[in-house]
């Protein structure tokens, strides 16, 4: 390859395609959307979906796949999605997303799986091995401390090492050692000073030197910022194509000697075998069987549904029953999220289709408009002189896109107030009331006391409707735990003071405390704790035993424990093994999942499982030491249904040489002060191991400002609009949808200026945006020099 071919081969031939070349019979081959089903545009390309898809399985979102625990059924899903990419000549399917929930306002949390890194890890080495089985790749993402939609493609991520290691970037680690994805995605955001698509010590140090990670390092879409130090910290290929801007830049880099032709040789190796791999596929493309996939998405939604509470036995229904169905969502489903990852279904089941094939003539009243959900109190009398009439209520009530969305992060953790208000009335007039929830992630439930049952269904994709009624009528079990902690309140959420961040920055302070590892620790009140989800029949945890009661390092242990399904349906549960560190030398949380199964068992059928520990269930990460350690003391090993229901527990001595830092032993820590985390600068300076970043002032502007910071000026105030208005005739939205408009609004208002040159494929140039820049610093020399001056872009 020439050097003018190899600079071209850095970056996308367009907006889902690689850079072709005949000569070398390279051809150009497709990467498109996923993770929870094919999202191939026929067209029009667009980044969020409003061009027209061709029609693929929606298989339920991640949040619900996650509450499955069963990888088994991620793999089987993971091999319908492989199948569908080779249909359509896909080279690579970009996901699973891999993010850690942070907080449960994060407005893309139905596209992630969990709280918990291992959980996570695991779930999607699953799905990966199942996608690339079929010769076709997949891109984790968004690598890495992605946690948020407000401010993603340039907010700096202030957070320890530690931190980084035991709980967002484990999960990478999981699934790049055990299942080798084909690419990994970049996320936008800067790590502690430094964007993640020039992150030397994350793109080359951990991921490929520590990890070993074999494949190649993608952008996120626009998410390039400095191109050519980019090539040097191990990004390979940027998407989508800059229209040659940064084809250009590297170029002139190797010339002028600023970058080796050897690194550059590096990024493009890697670029060309994904190449020769998407190649196979000319020779294999076959219809994917759409039917069989249906029923797949059928069988894992009714697996991922979690049933948070089941009184008097109000679950399943009797079929006899005078059943009244209530909320819009039975008859317009919400099943996937909104944004990039919107999925064109084959087709799509609705609930109330599905309870009317199982039972006779059901009555049913919205009792809402499913869009927007503004308060309506004639539909709410409609519905609570339904429910009062009949012998028990389904109500279906959840978020509406407009409240989650790619883009944008939720305002609230509240239901619209007219799902608030539904629930409360039906359940006054029909004490007998099972409520469905459509989510993608956790709500407040100031009425939880009031039904009888409750059955989160998240996203449940597009059989979603048939997999409820299923499990309404006990044609299914449910068997779903959740892979998130509910709090009570937002407020209860220990990241709440620091999301999203203020002057440019997210503080990471509450530590290893994510999720139930604060409230565990805490001893903290939640609404449904991580791991919690009923069944239709009833399982005994007996005989815990080990392999070992002493331990070294590099030894394997071997935790069993007897099952029994002691009730009277078939059911599947969930075996949750978590640690405990009893003599720990520095902070930990008060336990952490390490092993978990998910057993199949007939009535009163009885079995042993056996669960397997290394050292990873009892290391901490020692940042002075670079290294995962563990140390000699007592651990406690305990197994049970969540964790908050620990059925059985053991004790082992560790023998070890090993020790913790002087360093990390004296390092402050979070502390819990009435239950909520104290952090000081102090206390956050020792875990960072320096001083804590000054805010940073959105002025003077530079290219890295945001269209909203640069709207605090009279000019940048008038740009903004012409951008907005700009970036949505773009993408096409011309639609009249409140998500959408809302949706691309956010995403043009936090959007860096260079992203205006880098997405508009040379029609806005990187120098116009410089004088934008200089006039609006009120350096008007500076932009008059740069009017006059004569430079290649």
């Amino acid at each position: 390859m020439s050097l003018t071919e190899k600079a071209a081969f850095c970056s996308g031939r367009s907006f889902w395609h690689l850079e072709a070349l005949d000569r070398l019979g390279l051809p150009s081959i497709m990467l498109t959307d996923g993770p929870h089903g094919l999202r191939k545009q026929a067209s029009n390309a667009d980044h969020v979906g409003l061009n027209v898809s061709v029609p693929a399985t929606c298989f339920p979102t991640a949040s619900a796949l996650a509450s499955s625990w069963d990888t088994s059924l991620l793999q089987e899903v993971g091999v319908a999605l492989g199948e569908q990419c080779v249909a359509e000549g896909v080279t690579v399917l970009l996901g699973p997303g891999m993010n850690i929930k942070r907080h449960p306002l994060c407005g893309r949390n139905f596209e992630y799986f969990s709280e918990d890194p291992l959980l996570t890890g695991k779930l999607a080495a699953a799905m990966i091995r199942g996608v690339q089985s079929q010769g076709v790749g997949t891109s984790i993402k968004h690598y890495a401390a992605n946690n948020q939609e407000h401010g993603r493609m340039w907010v700096d991520a202030i957070v320890d090492e530690r931190t980084l290691r035991e709980i967002y970037l484990r999960g990478f680690e999981i699934a790049v050692r055990e299942a080798q994805p084909w690419t990994v995605m970049c996320a936008y955001n800067r790590i502690n000073g430094t964007y993640c698509s020039e992150h030397d010590w994350l793109l080359n140090h951990v991921l490929r030197d520590e990890w070993g990670f074999e494949g190649l390092v993608v952008t996120d879409w626009g998410a390039t910022n400095d191109r050519v130090t980019g090539v040097s910290a191990g990004l390979d290929l940027e998407m989508p194509g800059s229209g040659g801007i940064n084809d250009r830049r590297v170029l002139a880099a190797v010339r002028d000697g600023d970058l080796s032709e050897a690194e550059l040789d590096r990024a493009i190796a890697r670029n060309v075998s994904l190449s020769l791999l998407g190649k196979e596929l000319e020779h294999r493309q076959a219809p994917a069987n759409q039917a069989e996939h249906h029923e797949l998405a059928r069988k894992a939604a009714a697996q991922c549904a979690v049933l948070l509470k089941n009184e008097n036995h109000a679950l399943p229904l009797d079929r006899s029953a005078n059943i009244a169905v209530i909320g819009a969502f039975a008859k317009h489903p919400r099943y996937q999220g909104a944004g990039s990852s919107q999925v064109r279904p084959t087709q799509l089941d609705c609930a109330f289709d599905a309870i009317a094939e199982l039972t006779d003539s059901p009555g049913y009243a919205p009792g809402y408009e499913p869009r927007h959900s503004e308060v309506d109190i004639d539909l709410l009398d409609e519905a609570t002189t339904l429910a009062h009439g009949a012998d028990v209520a389904v109500v279906f009530a959840g978020l509406p896109g407009i409240y989650e969305s790619e883009g944008f992060d939720r305002s609230h953790m509240r239901l619209p107030e007219q799902h608030d208000r539904l629930i409360q009335a039906v359940c006054e007039a029909n004490p007998n009331t099972v409520v469905v929830l459509a989510n993608g992630a956790p709500i407040e439930m100031p009425w939880v006391e009031a039904p009888n049952a409750i059955l989160e269904a998240y996203l449940g994709g597009q059989a979603g409707g048939s997999a409820i009624a299923d499990l309404l009528f006990g044609l299914a079990n449910p068997s779903g735990k959740l892979a998130e902690t509910f709090p009570l309140r937002q407020t209860d959420t220990p990241t709440d003071q620091w999301f999203p961040g203020a002057h440019r920055q997210v503080h990471y302070r509450e530590g290893l405390y994510v999720g139930y590892r604060y409230f565990d620790t805490a001893a903290a009140a939640v609404l449904f704790p991580f791991g919690h989800g009923l069944s239709y029949t009833q399982f005994e945890f007996s005989n815990l035993s080990i392999s070992r009661d002493t331990l070294t390092p590099d030894n394997e242990l071997l935790v069993s424990v007897q099952l029994k399904n002691v009730g009277n349906q078939e059911g599947a549960e969930v075996v949750q093994l978590y640690v405990s560190d009893l003599t720990p030398s520095t902070y930990r949380p008060k336990q952490a999942l390490r092993a978990f199964t998910k057993v199949m068992l007939r009535p009163q059928e009885e079995r042993t499982v056996t669960l397997q520990l290394d050292d990873a269930a009892f290391a901490a990460y020692d940042t002075e030491a670079q290294a995962w350690v563990v140390e000699s003391g007592e651990f406690e090993l305990r197994v049970g249904a969540s964790s908050r229901d620990i059925r059985l527990k053991h004790r082992l001595t560790m023998r070890s040489d090993q020790q913790v830092s002087e360093a990390q032993r004296t390092s402050k820590a979070p502390e819990f002060g009435n239950r909520k985390l104290d952090v000081t600068d102090a206390t956050f300076a020792s875990m960072l191991g320096k001083p804590v970043p000054p805010p940073e002032s959105s002025r003077p502007y530079h290219l890295n400002s945001s269209i909203s910071e640069i709207a605090e000026s009279w000019l940048g105030e008038r740009f903004r609009k012409r951008v907005v208005a700009g970036f949505q005739k773009t993408m096409g939205a011309n639609s009249n949808n409140e998500t959408t408009k809302k949706m691309f609004e956010e995403m043009a208002n936090n959007m860096p200026l260079r992203s205006l040159a880098l997405l508009g494929a040379g029609n806005v140039s990187s120098r116009s945006l410089e004088i934008l820049v200089a006039v609006l610093n009120r350096q008007f020399i500076t932009a008059l020099r740069l009017m006059i001056a004569r430079r290649p872009e």
